[in-house]
């Protein structure tokens, strides 16, 4: 019994209520991931497809829309994620805020798992205010039941990688304006290597081709659509472009806690 108890109060102390409610008034309160995250997506697929479907016959437009459509999406995480907790956590360690929460027994795991729940529910937030704008008002095609499964997996294995990314930077940078700096490079970087910023894969020059590959916002950008439609599609790529920048993750991780462990001794 008292083995059981001790799980369960280890438990308590890494996923509370008043933790992730502390976590999450943090994740709204920052102005970024309402404009970039919501605001942003929303304007951005309503402009462009729009724009899109005035140059196009009836027929075509849905696919276009469509295929916009999911890749804008892909916004959300890199919003939300990569650039809003990557910016408040460079905030939080450069004023001091989790060593002083150390102090009152709170353990960097707890903070981590809370936030990771916290980032997690806004996104589904944001998404849900994405898709029903979208449904409303732009004709998105009706997807495959498998499309929709394979959607959700593919952005939250990316909104993982984001996570990490974003964790990774503001670690090692640990400065809210040297942070906000990369993150944004980060962002923008993606957005054009994704194809989001009105330039194609195909119109990229072959070295930015090179890096557009590893980046799986390519290929949900280009050729998600066809997923949703339940068609067939080569996954390996994708999967390749999954396992290339996880790895890069992975790596800035490593780097930075080491940095992190040295600074400590």
């Amino acid at each position: 019994m008292t083995g059981e108890n001790g799980k369960g109060n280890r438990r308590s102390r890494i996923l509370s209520s008043r933790m992730l409610l502390y976590e999450f008034r943090n994740t709204i309160g920052n102005p970024y991931v309402h404009i970039f995250g919501i605001l942003m997506p929303v304007a951005m697929v309503i402009i462009i497809c729009r724009a899109a479907a005035a140059q196009m016959d009836a027929d075509s437009v849905p696919y276009a829309v469509t295929a916009i459509f999911l890749g804008t999406g892909a916004l959300i995480p890199m919003a939300t994620v990569l650039m809003g907790y990557g910016i408040s956590h460079a905030q939080e360690l450069e004023k001091g805020i989790i060593q002083r929460m150390e102090l009152f027994g709170i353990s960097p795991k707890a903070i981590l798992c809370n936030r990771i729940l916290s980032e997690g529910i806004f996104m589904g937030i944001a998404y849900g205010i994405y898709f029903a704008v979208g449904y409303v008002v732009l004709d998105v095609q009706t997807p495959r039941f498998t499309g929709v499964a394979l959607y959700i997996l593919c952005i939250l294995a990316y909104a993982a990688i984001c996570f990490g990314l974003a964790h990774a930077i503001s670690t090692f940078l640990q400065k809210f304006s040297a942070t906000y700096c990369v993150v944004m490079l980060v962002y923008f970087l993606f957005m054009i290597l994704g194809g989001m910023m009105g330039i194609t894969y195909d119109q990229l020059p072959e070295a930015m081709q090179f890096v557009a590959k590893q980046l799986p916002v390519t290929y949900i950008c280009r050729d998600f659509s066809t997923v949703w439609r339940g068609e067939s599609y080569e996954f390996m790529p994708l999967l390749q472009s999954y396992l290339m920048l996880g790895a890069v993750t992975g790596i800035l991780l490593i780097g930075a806690m080491r940095r992190t462990r040295r600074k400590l001794h």
